[in-house]
């Protein structure tokens, strides 16, 4: 019997960070900006500068500001343009999620976002968590031919929502990909992996290091936004492989 081949998904917030999750041997890229929000759509230059540097399969998630996922006629509109955008930069695939006010998914806005994207893959995030019918929205999104769900379950973090996760990935019987994330460690991928039967992994291992700024003026010494930049430990990416061996 073949081994599993897992594949291991990190969230990223910038090029650095996106740079210590290659080295850490990630699959594939969640490239964001403003990871403390859930996540809004990278600046064009680091999509760029992303795409140039790195083979690894590049996701940027389309998310035009943080909040709810109730998206406006114009908020729809920069949506479009920046899957197209992603399109013509070589990403290869973007990461989107629409809701309606009644808490279904927007399928009809999310079907245009994936023709727009195609042949792109598309994952619909966890705005699927806050979906009034999970069941009912996964066909739904099958049905449009999304590649991938990102969920935890229905709860904040992933091993919180397992049962959830292991029945959608069995009713998904491989029409689409059921990839649990929110809360992801080495600690507990292994009882993910073994609970659920999914075999993609989602995690941002988010961190934190001091500035290598000389000067730290003394007003704001203690300003984590002025002298603390996002991290990710490259060995923390290596260790979500190692543990689910």
């Amino acid at each position: 019997m073949e081994p599993i081949q897992y594949i291991i998904e990190i969230a990223t917030s910038d090029f650095e960070t996106t740079k210590s999750a290659v080295e850490g041997g990630a699959d594939r890229i969640e490239l964001c900006a403003n990871l403390a929000e859930g996540g809004t759509t990278p600046s064009y230059g680091t999509i760029i500068q992303c795409r140039e540097a790195f083979t690894v399969h590049l996701f940027p998630i389309i998310r035009p500001r943080g909040g709810d996922f109730l998206y406006t006629e114009e908020e729809y509109s920069i949506m479009l343009k920046e899957v197209k955008l992603c399109k013509q930069l070589g990403c290869d695939g973007v990461v989107i999620g629409l809701l309606n006010r009644d808490g279904s998914a927007d399928i009809k806005r999310t079907a245009a976002l994936v023709e727009a994207a195609y042949p792109l893959g598309v994952t619909f995030h966890r705005a699927f968590d806050r979906c009034s019918n999970p069941f009912e929205a996964l066909e739904q999104l099958v049905e449009i031919g999304c590649e991938r769900i990102l969920t935890s379950g229905q709860k904040p973090a992933a091993p919180d929502g397992v049962e959830l996760i292991a029945e959608l990935n069995r009713v998904s019987d491989g029409r689409i990909v059921i990839m649990p994330g929110s809360g992801v460690r080495k600690e507990n991928i292994k009882m993910l992996a073994e609970k659920t039967g999914c075999t993609e992994f989602h995690s941002s291992l988010r961190g934190k290091e001091k500035s290598k700024m000389d000067f730290i003026h003394p007003s704001f010494i203690d300003s984590e936004e002025s002298y603390m930049n996002n991290s990710i430990d490259k060995e923390e990416v290596r260790a979500l492989r190692i543990f689910l061996q």
